[in-house]
């Protein structure tokens, strides 16, 4: 699960930080428009103190891939695949998400050497949308992304995606701008254990 903090705040990055790591969520982006990125993808790294997997959002330069990984971003983040993001981001030895949608994109984005790739906004398909691309794409890692909320993220997992990514239906701008430690912890608490629970049926049903 990755969560994306978008027009997130500097005084903010502490509270989701501590959110973060009291839950047990592991990987958060921030996006490149989000004013001053680059410093608060430092800033969450140093709130953290490195125990989150910190991403960039929304890259669509090779100069940003660059600008994000001086900055501290261990993976990139895009809603469109672009060569020469994916060739920056190669040579810098860096994960790199690109979006995609149809099986054309989501092909593409795979032979230009994708780590996984995000199905962006894949809730104009909807979760039943998945199981159709596994067909032919059996072995692609595959990222669902835009309209995954706590009410449909299982539905998503249960369709086949390997990983869904959160916005602002959870990084409340409420919660984030009020304090509120518990709600944000507590939400977040509840979607991986929502992940964990699915995992466990899945293993198993594996063994069994």
């Amino acid at each position: 699960m990755i969560g994306i903090l978008r027009g997130v705040e500097s005084h903010e990055l502490a509270l989701v930080a501590n959110a973060c790591l009291q839950a047990g969520l592991s990987c958060i982006e921030i996006t490149l428009n989000t004013s001053e990125a680059f410093s608060k993808i430092a800033l969450l790294n140093e709130r953290s103190q490195g125990q989150l997997n910190v991403g960039a959002g929304t890259v669509l330069s090779a100069h940003q891939v660059r600008e994000a990984v001086s900055a501290g971003a261990q993976f990139i983040v895009a809603p469109i695949l672009d060569l020469e993001v994916a060739r920056a981001a190669r040579d810098l030895g860096i994960p790199y998400i690109p979006g995609a949608l149809t099986p054309k994109e989501v092909w593409d984005a795979h032979q230009a050497g994708a780590a996984m790739i995000k199905l962006f906004p894949i809730k104009v398909y909807g979760a039943s949308y998945i199981p159709e691309l596994r067909g032919p794409f059996g072995d692609i890692p595959l990222l669902a992304c835009g309209g995954v909320r706590p009410d449909n993220l299982l539905e998503y997992l249960e369709a086949g995606v390997d990983a869904v990514a959160l916005g602002a239906g959870t990084f409340r701008r409420e919660w984030l701008s009020a304090g509120n430690l518990m709600a944000l912890t507590e939400a977040l608490r509840a979607l991986i254990a929502v992940v964990n629970a699915f995992e466990a049926s899945r293993a198993l049903t594996a063994k069994t």
